[in-house]
């Protein structure tokens, strides 16, 4: 920047140069501008993230961190994968109780269809002189029939989700006692597929990761970039302005339910795999609970329209490592279920206070 001056002579104006800015000044002006741009690229990560999921991350962090140094064998690779173990199961019924939270629905009956698929494969598979493929096609068969069943009931009944799905979680796990009497059935651990889906490993990742891994992304996609997504959100947001538009709720609702069937029976097929046999009750009683508790932990509006995959995984890889570091500090299990309970009704307890809704019974 230059400054015109006059010579007391009133001749030619000379012309002088401004000070060059020193260090500290070009520090200081470029210090807002330098500083701003990380806050900017932190701003932009966290909002990608999510607040719900950041604060998921922390509490894992926080629970890895706490049994890590209560017990030094917690944080090895071997107890890591037991935790990815036991993850899978939960994780696969967690994602798909997400796409039905959604659509604004409930399915409470997912761990009695993920024992009914369990029975179904193992009996198969025997009575089929040991074919594992007719066992898994048997037992996701039986899953999508299960799903269809609860969407029929639900649209075409015209009962309530919760009513609906509550009667059969009592129906299928009936059934399954009634073709397995009850008990155990079959025996898998001599097939090498059951072997290597219970066992088996890819690029060093166990194949049960791999497979919740799949579900999870099939589902991402399905829900992110699809118009099928869209008007799932849509219906669980709003079901009138959805059927004003044009969207046919009736076949979402039965096709979402025949993908949960779908899901539960593959987590059935897995439970028969790592266990050995097929079982009507054992390994898969209370995974509903664990499903809605991740999915609502994981950010899913229990009243439909908000939600996604991310944090349901988040939330289903919080509660195992929860319950596995109960397990290794020797703590009753019980008290896991006490755990699950109450993390669900805090997840709930969060989501009234941010909707403003006002308590039930009580003064605003």
């Amino acid at each position: 920047m230059n400054a015109n001056t006059t010579t007391p002579g009133g001749g030619t104006p000379k012309t002088t140069a401004a000070p060059a800015p020193t260090g500290d000044d070009r520090d200081a002006a470029a210090g807002p501008a330098a500083g701003a741009e990380p806050r900017r690229r932190l701003t932009r990560i966290l909002g990608a993230v999510g607040g719900q999921n950041l604060s998921l991350i922390i509490a894992l962090v926080l629970v890895l961190a706490l049994f890590g140094w209560l017990n030094p064998a917690y944080l090895t690779w071997a107890n890591m994968k037991v935790i990815g173990d036991a993850v899978t199961i939960a994780g696969l019924l967690a994602l798909v109780q997400t796409v039905v939270i959604i659509c604004g629905a409930l399915d409470i009956s997912v761990g009695s269809q993920v024992g009914l698929a369990s029975v179904v494969s193992a009996m198969v598979f025997t009575s089929s002189g040991g074919s594992a493929l007719l066992g898994i096609a048997a037992a996701l068969g039986a899953g999508l029939l299960a799903g269809l069943v609860n969407g029929a009931v639900i649209v075409y009944g015209r009962v309530n989700p919760v009513i609906a799905t509550l009667a059969t979680l009592a129906a299928y796990k009936g059934v399954a006692q009634l073709l397995s009497n009850g008990a155990a059935q079959g025996y898998v651990s001599n097939d090498s597929v059951f072997i290597f889906l219970a066992n088996g490993s890819i690029a060093g990742i166990p194949v049960l990761l791999w497979m919740l891994a799949a579900v999870t992304l099939g589902v991402h996609l399905l829900l992110k970039y699809t118009d099928i997504g869209r008007n799932v959100y849509a219906i669980g947001g709003n079901d009138t302005a959805a059927r004003l538009a044009g969207i046919h709720i009736n076949k979402y609702l039965i096709a979402v339910y025949g993908l949960a069937g779908i899901v539960a029976a593959i987590a059935g097929v897995l439970l028969t795999a790592r266990t050995g046999f097929g079982h009507p009750v054992s390994g898969s009683e209370g995974l509903e609970l664990k499903a809605i508790t991740a999915a609502a932990l994981g950010g899913c509006l229990l009243a439909g329209g908000k939600g996604g995959v991310g944090g349901t995984l988040l939330a289903i890889t919080l509660l195992g490592a929860l319950e596995n570091g109960l397990t290794v500090e020797g703590v009753n299990p019980f008290w896991q279920n006490v755990a699950q309970g109450t993390l669900l009704v805090a997840a709930v307890v969060i989501q009234k206070r941010r909707a403003g809704e006002r308590a039930v019974g009580l003064p605003t």
